[in-house]
């Protein structure tokens, strides 16, 4: 299994210090200028995915602090549609002044370029990273009646019995089915996979017993567990969640280097003016450094990273190779 670049290491310098960096780089009187006029009108924020979900919350969250903190009028616009593809593809598409935004995360940059076989934009050409903001885990769930109380115990109770168990997710080729994949060949199993629609059949069905594990993401699944309905036998990052601190990562269940999340940051369009780019990294860096917008990210099982563009950038780099051969080593596909 290819170990998974830690988001720490990917994003490097902490909050703070790159801040600190921003602020004492040097900037050209014209681009001093450039920044100085920018905004002058509303901020659209793009959200590729409808309201109410996990990348519309966070999105929301950062927009009405960077709207609070500097005076703009920072405008979500959800545009649904095509696994977040359509959304995307309308930012690329957009001027590239600064005035239109996109929250972009793991599924529409890194994996749907191979999913899909005809993207209508290129995830690294056609948009400028501008800030990472946050990252959330996968997490593998049983009902809380279940035999299986470990990883472990799912594993020796799969060894050598192909499909012996079943494991649901929400969607062909999404975080969490490729987690599942990348968790599968770690530990030498086969599980019999059960894709849904979506998640509320998939957590009734899980809930029920008729099936065995499911795996998604934190938000999911956190009021079916406080409750006591479900448990979480294991998480897919690199370090403990502060929603589920009890629960053991895959590293330290016996999976060395073992991290698969989603990652969630804003881009503009190529061709966006650096100054522009830097005046939007350094703010909201420094929204994501308030408690309120901290706590809220926290709370629906995520965390915090910001960072560089150029962080951002290399991280992009990395993930759209890394997750098009874990598609293409799975065989997922939109069917």
């Amino acid at each position: 299994m290819p170990a998974f670049p830690s988001l720490s290491r990917a994003v490097g310098a902490h909050l703070c210090a790159a801040l600190m960096g921003l602020a004492a780089t040097a900037v050209p009187m014209g681009a001093a200028q450039a920044q100085a006029a920018y905004p002058n009108k509303p901020i659209r924020l793009i959200v590729p995915f409808p309201p109410g979900g996990g990348t519309d919350m966070i999105a929301r969250t950062v927009a009405q602090k960077l709207t609070d903190q500097n005076k703009w009028n920072v405008i979500v616009d959800n545009r649904p549609g095509a696994g977040g593809n359509l959304g995307v593809d309308a930012a690329a598409k957009s001027a590239p002044d600064g005035y239109t935004l996109v929250m972009g995360q793991t599924s529409n940059l890194a994996i749907n370029p191979t999913l899909y076989p005809k993207l209508p934009y290129d995830a690294i050409k056609d948009l400028v990273p501008v800030a990472l903001v946050s990252s959330s885990p996968i997490v593998i769930a049983a009902p809380a009646n279940s035999p299986y109380k470990t990883f472990a115990d799912v594993v020796a109770a799969s060894k050598g019995k192909p499909d012996a168990l079943t494991l649901g997710y929400s969607g062909n080729g999404t975080v969490a089915h490729l987690a599942g994949e990348l968790a599968e060949n770690a530990a030498g199993i086969k599980l019999r996979h059960i894709p849904y629609k979506g998640a509320a059949q998939a957590m009734t069905d899980l809930v029920g017993g008729q099936i065995d594990l499911y795996m998604s993401s934190v938000p999911t699944l956190l009021g079916q567990v406080r409750n006591g309905k479900l448990k979480v036998l294991a998480i897919t990052s690199a370090k403990r969640s502060s929603q589920l601190p009890d629960v053991p990562t895959l590293a330290e269940s016996g999976y060395k280097g073992f991290e698969a999340v989603t990652w969630f940051g804003i881009l503009a369009p190529a061709g966006t003016p650096a100054p522009i780019v830097a005046q939007l990294n350094k703010a909201i860096n420094q929204a994501l450094q308030h408690a309120e917008v901290a706590d809220k990210l926290r709370s629906e099982g995520g965390d915090i990273l910001g960072g560089t563009a150029d962080q951002f950038g290399q991280l992009l780099r990395t993930e759209v190779p890394r997750w098009g051969k874990i598609v293409k080593d799975s065989g997922a596909s939109l069917d």
